[in-house]
């Protein structure tokens, strides 16, 4: 199986270098999965029904999201009713939607089944449940399914993914760290066989603060007062992984990290009224 991995696409810009660039790196790399963080594709915070059902249109399969998720108003309905969005599976199980799914890949002749699952860290973040006690709970269920198992671990702390890391190594087939926006150039196979990246970026504006406007962000750190984030504009570029995975054995074969700057046309995305960029 060719999986690629989207980092945490940023609002409309980031929207934008996906629609251009995603059917091409689908052709190219002859992918059979597309997995996309999505939790900052509305004004950089939460998603919409809308902006959900674009990113499918332009070809990512499943969608992972993090502590944003609920940010906006029409998240736990999205989250209940459509099964190609996760949110962490360590929240509580009285909180809407799933945090993991099992895919079967139709973008080829030769049907593939894998995996997804969604973790957040609990390091620097909001209460959650322990994500290495719920992911080892859950472990005997996907295995059951297939070998291919790929886990979105949306985590503040570089230890903690590290960690859960070498964690899993052997028993899942790729663990990707998302939400610090800033690609890590330790892309590896550990020893086991799972494939392994701290963070694997943003898609969106760099000539930004993590994808936010630089001035807000600068005000907020110098003054320490409430600040009102606006998404950048400039200097869009794709971050992504490509995985190759064993389809009998579920082990990673190689990675390619993706880092580049889109260079193509600016377009409409028509209908994005619910987006605040």
């Amino acid at each position: 199986m060719r999986l690629l991995f989207i980092g945490d696409i940023i609002g409309k810009p980031g929207r934008e270098v996906v629609a251009n660039v995603l059917p091409k790196l689908v052709s190219e790399y002859s992918l059979d999965l597309v997995v996309a963080n999505g939790e900052n594709l509305a004004g950089g915070f939460g998603i919409t029904r809308n902006l959900y059902g674009k990113l499918l249109h332009y070809g990512v399969d499943i969608v992972t999201s993090g502590n944003h998720i609920f940010d906006r108003q029409d998240a736990s309905d999205l989250l209940e009713k459509e099964n190609r969005i996760l949110r962490p599976a360590n929240y509580p199980s009285e909180v809407p939607g799933k945090g993991f799914i099992l895919y079967q890949s139709i973008k080829k002749a030769d049907l593939k089944k894998a995996a997804v699952v969604n973790l957040i860290g609990r390091v620097y973040m909001n209460t959650s449940e322990c994500p290495f006690r719920i992911m080892k709970e859950l472990l005997p269920l996907l295995q059951e399914n297939t070998r291919i198992i790929i886990v979105d671990f949306h985590a503040e702390a570089t230890a903690e993914k590290q960690a859960m890391g070498f964690f899993l190594d052997g028993w899942v087939s790729i663990v990707i760290g998302t939400h610090t926006h800033v690609q890590t150039a330790d892309e590896r196979i550990l020893p086991k066989g799972t494939g392994f990246i701290t963070d694997v970026g943003m898609t969106g504006p760099f000539d930004s603060v993590i994808g936010m406007r630089k001035e807000g962000s600068i005000k907020k750190f110098i003054t320490g007062m409430p600040v009102r984030y606006k998404i950048a504009s400039e200097d869009l570029r794709f971050n992504g992984l490509i995985a190759e995975i064993d389809d009998e054995t579920g082990k990673c074969l190689s990675l390619s990290r993706l880092n580049f700057i889109y260079e193509g046309p600016k377009i409409c995305l028509s209908g994005d009224k619910d987006d605040e960029d």
